[in-house]
């Protein structure tokens, strides 16, 4: 079985990495006005570079920046693009058991992507990280940020600029078309999206998905599936061909807990069958991710990063147990066609999951040597 030399690699990551604590000190101090935006700069320079020398030495082919720049895993990219302001609502997102910190995006004028400050923070990654390794970027998908700015409770801010949802969709397309393409001319050959709507999708619709519609559920389902298919798919279509768009899927990671469980049967078709990506790195520590038979849909050609490994805890997973898990994923989709990762990240907001950095490098470390044995 050969090894993978483009993304994703046999053994990989998604993305983000618990915060050191000289680093969430900056950001509290930067917060309460007692450093300045260059000082806090400083220390996430060096955060990150360190960070990456880490990453090297545990063997990684493709590094992130962990994230470090960022407080949330998606608004950050949001209120980065022209038009998009941070909004604090009066609620946190819902999780199992526990509420999120309130933040949410606003529009304040028509979006566009001119000037992301994701491309300078790609520079200084690829411009710290040894030759031949590759830096791979994060963003969340173009259809997060629709399911953002139309949020019940944001939606009549957003009508004040887009009484349409046509005009809001195209803009959001153009906006992360640009990026994209800066990205790309600053160097970047694997882009990330990062997807938590297709995770709603696998479990009961919230109160807002089913507001002032008289269809049924499974009916509002098939509609936002197609929805999030082709604002994703709008941006992923005629990109360079030298350029790799993968897809994580998720259901929810905030300090280690979650927000939505269910398996990937419900929306199958047509992630698997018809988004545009090159692999679907997915959720799979436990069984709020269902079974392996949805993987029988994905379309020819297409990878699968098994998340296996859970970012959630600190305890170490049952080497053998996980062999066994990947060769049962073997009975639906070639093994060839597979790749080992966390089920997430390790910190998808500043809060980071519960578990001390050692146990985040054992994981890796675990999950390198498993890969090693089963496709050497």
């Amino acid at each position: 079985m050969t090894n993978r030399t483009t993304s994703p690699f046999r053994y990989d990551i998604v993305g983000s990495f618990l915060r050191p604590d000289q680093l969430k000190q900056a950001r509290k101090a930067y917060s309460e006005s007692l450093i300045s935006a260059a000082e806090l700069k400083e220390v996430e320079d060096l955060a990150i570079i360190d960070l990456i020398k880490k990453q090297e030495t545990a063997g990684l082919h493709a590094v992130t920046d962990g994230e470090f720049r960022r407080s949330w895993w998606h608004l950050d990219f949001f209120f980065g693009l022209q038009g998009i302001e941070f909004f604090v609502p009066d609620r946190g997102y819902q999780f199992h058991g526990e509420e999120t910190r309130p933040g949410t995006v606003t529009v304040t004028e028509k979006i566009s992507g001119g000037h992301h400050p994701f491309v300078e923070h790609f520079r200084f990654t690829r411009a710290h990280t040894s030759e031949g390794i590759e830096v791979k970027q994060t963003i969340p998908a173009p259809a997060q940020l629709l399911v953002e700015l139309l949020r019940p409770d944001i939606l009549p801010l957003v009508r004040a600029i887009y009484p349409e949802n046509d005009e809001l969709f195209q803009d959001i397309v153009t906006a992360y078309r640009q990026v994209i393409a800066d990205l790309y001319e600053a160097g970047a050959r694997t882009i990330q999206l990062d997807d938590c709507t297709w995770g709603v999708l696998v479990a009961p619709l919230p109160e807002g998905f089913l507001a002032e519609s008289d269809k049924e559920e499974s009916e509002i389902r098939k509609d936002l599936a197609q929805t999030y298919l082709q604002i994703n798919n709008a941006v992923l279509e005629n990109q360079p061909q030298d350029l790799i768009l993968n897809t994580h899927v998720c259901r929810g990671n905030y300090h280690s807990t979650w927000a939505a469980a269910g398996g990937y049967e419900a929306v199958a078709e047509p992630l698997f069958t018809d988004e545009n990506v090159h692999a679907y790195y997915l959720e799979y520590d436990n069984d709020r991710s269902g079974g392996f038979e949805p993987l029988a849909k994905v379309s020819e050609g297409k990878l699968v990063v098994l998340g296996l490994v859970t970012s959630k805890s600190g305890e170490l997973e049952d080497r053998q147990k996980i062999i066994e898990r990947i060769y049962e994923a073997t009975r639906y989709i070639p093994l060839d066609r597979l790749c080992l990762s966390p089920q997430c990240g390790f910190a998808s907001t500043e809060e980071g999951n519960i578990l001390t950095e050692e146990a985040q490098w054992e994981k890796i470390a675990l999950i390198k040597g498993i890969a090693e044995e089963v496709w050497n």
